[in-house]
């Protein structure tokens, strides 16, 4: 954790630790980079591409699940933490891995999953085998109810995260097991001191010991559980099995538990940490996991603006909902705010392994000249906001979802497969065809297909003869990463010179202030940053963005009213050839573009 003596109320910057200023890029290992021509991405593959990503500008390379796994959830079921899952390699590449980022000045994390296991776990082996083993405790079992009729029933009526009970019956104690995603994922017991420790021993200091540098830290708020084990209230008639994150999520002993985490791990290693921090949709709830002075965690993804689009309720989150700019903007508002006056601390992403792909969500592809527009306004917005940036691979070449035409065949994920075998279920035709549209836009399966290198065979990811474990997107020919590095107009080179400008002017684009324009107007984004004040108290930079997120030419909006005045300002960087040649002015956007400009404050 860093010092305590940086206030955001203030603004004078001088808390700054190395990983506020760090740019991130999470890598989904089995699609990034094959090696060994099995057609599953591994651990080689990626060493083989740290230059790439040295060049791009990375700091941080976090690695999403590689831990020994029966890939029921691609690696987010975890039977040996100590071991690599064969098809990615060995400890002993994790440890190459992190020399040649150690050598290159970058740092690795890993994705610790702690929720819950793998059922193979020797872990939960023990646990299930009798009542009275010494693990049994270690994971939550409840004895089975029974209504009038003798019929056996779940403890709770809870709905899981991919369309199920969330308990299970284990035939060997005659109980079942609480799982909040799939029945090969039972959640471990927190409450358990035994267990915690194990999880510290063996999970985290195992790793650190070996020079990782923290962790990305999966479900981070769901470890403290309600303890009376009630049913939810039923907002689904139509389904036994109703959802219930008011019972796992932000639990009675969560910050007791993360608190002890980073008291006993995470400090004495000076590990950087950052929290998976689901359905916490209100500031107040999230700023006490992220306060430096509180000693949880260093930062905190919050999902309100990822998840835009997403249905209401479990059932129904890939019935795909359209929304306005303007809840875009008040998102963003929210997430960039929250933590002014404070001594917290925020992250800025807007693609990840469990959503669709950004440029397909909030640009557009409708032709090359948009898409090519709408990667580098996505570009801008991201990388002028406060706070810690995350990046996803294939964002940064504008990777776009899969096309339409593919059917659910190609869909690989268990939560993409469970939602759509359940509309079929229902025998609702169009709830068949809404989910599918949902899946379209919004599935984990767009974020997880082959990492698109070149233009030969398989996207350069694996050899020609193999088969990649997921088919390849069916414009790789034209967008990947030999077709863009070498071209100065390209997204990829357009990533580059947004992530040098973050960082020349991190006084504005990392730690300033953010000021939110026009709230209502649909079509254009435009917002102030303000820069750190410096120790006299006195503002010295503020920068403009302006996105006009729309496929028309839009006005300038009046941005007189907040202060802002072109003369004395420069316009520092733009989407367009045309905006480079012309000086700072006013004048229209066209579609799909995407300016900063930059003033002195004197």
């Amino acid at each position: 954790m860093g010092s305590l003596t940086w206030s955001r109320e203030n603004g004078w910057c001088d808390d700054k630790v190395w990983w506020k200023e760090a740019t991130f890029y999470q890598v989904y290992p089995a699609s990034f980079k094959d090696s060994n021509n099995d057609g599953w991405g591994d651990l080689p593959g990626l060493i083989s591409k740290i230059d790439y990503l040295h060049d791009l500008g990375v700091d941080v390379v976090w690695v999403s699940p590689i831990f020994d796994s029966p890939q029921k959830d691609m690696g987010y079921d975890v039977s040996d933490y100590q071991a690599i899952y064969a098809p990615y390699g060995s400890v002993e590449d994790v440890d190459q891995l992190m020399e040649e980022c150690h050598r290159r000045g970058m740092k690795v994390i890993l994705d610790l999953v702690v929720n819950h296991t793998s059922s193979e776990h020797p872990w939960f082996k023990a646990s299930r085998a009798s009542k009275d083993n010494s693990k049994r405790d270690w994971y939550i079992w409840k004895p089975a109810r029974y209504d009038s009729n003798g019929v056996r029933h779940p403890p709770t009526n809870w709905r899981g995260y991919f369309a199920s009970s969330t308990w299970t019956w284990d035939e060997t104690t005659q109980e079942y097991y609480l799982h909040l995603y799939a029945a090969d994922q039972p959640d471990l017991n927190w409450d358990n001191a035994e267990c915690r420790e194990a999880i510290y021993e063996d999970t985290m200091r195992f790793w650190l010991d070996r020079g990782v540098d923290g962790f990305r830290i999966d479900t981070v708020n769901k470890y403290s559980k309600r303890r009376d084990f009630v049913d939810a209230p039923v907002t689904d008639p139509t389904s036994p099995h109703q959802p219930a994150p008011e019972m796992w999520c932000n639990g009675p002993r969560i910050h007791e538990f993360i608190h002890e985490m980073n008291r006993k791990v995470l400090a004495p290693y000076n590990a950087v940490s950052v929290g998976e921090l689901s359905l916490t949709p209100h500031p107040s709830q999230v700023v006490p996991y992220v306060s430096a002075s509180a000693q949880e965690l260093d930062m905190v993804f919050e999902f309100s603006l990822i998840r835009l689009g997403n249905g209401d309720g479990f059932g129904s989150k890939y019935i795909y909902k359209p929304f306005p700019l303007s809840k875009l903007k008040q998102m963003t508002d929210t997430w960039q705010t929250f933590v002014d006056g404070t001594d917290a601390w925020t992250t800025v992403f807007c693609e990840n392994h469990d959503n669709g792909r950004a440029v397909s969500r909030f640009g557009d592809t409708s032709s090359r000249e948009m898409w090519l527009r709408s990667a580098k306004a996505i570009a801008l917005w991201q990388t002028a906001l406060t706070g810690t940036l995350f990046l996803y691979q294939g964002q940064e070449i504008g990777m776009t979802n899969v096309p339409e035409t593919w059917d659910i065949s190609e869909y690989k994920d268990v939560e993409s497969r469970n939602y759509y075998a359940e509309a079929l279920e229902a025998g609702d035709e169009a709830r068949v065809q809404a989910t599918m549209h949902g899946l379209q836009i919004l599935a984990r399966d767009h974020a997880r297909i082959p990492f698109q290198w070149d233009s030969s065979d398989h996207a350069g990811f694996t050899g020609k003869e193999a088969v990649p474990w997921m088919r390849v997107h069916d414009d790789f020919a034209s967008i990947n990463v030999a077709a863009q590095v070498d071209d100065p107009n390209s997204v990829l080179s357009f990533y580059k010179e947004t992530l040098k400008m973050r960082k020349a002017y991190k006084d504005l684009f990392i730690y300033g202030r953010f000021q939110l324009l026009e709230p209502d107007n649909e079509h254009v984004f435009a917002f102030v940053k303000h820069s750190t004040q410096n120790e006299g108290g006195q503002e010295h930079r503020k920068a403009l963005v302006v996105l006009n997120m729309s496929a028309e030419s839009r006005p300038m909006p009046d941005v007189a009213k907040s202060g802002w005045s072109f003369s004395g300002s420069r316009l520092q960087m733009g989407n367009l050839a045309s905006t480079q040649d012309h000086k700072v002015s006013n004048l229209a956007l066209q579609a799909w573009e995407a300016r900063v400009y930059i003033q002195d404050v004197k």
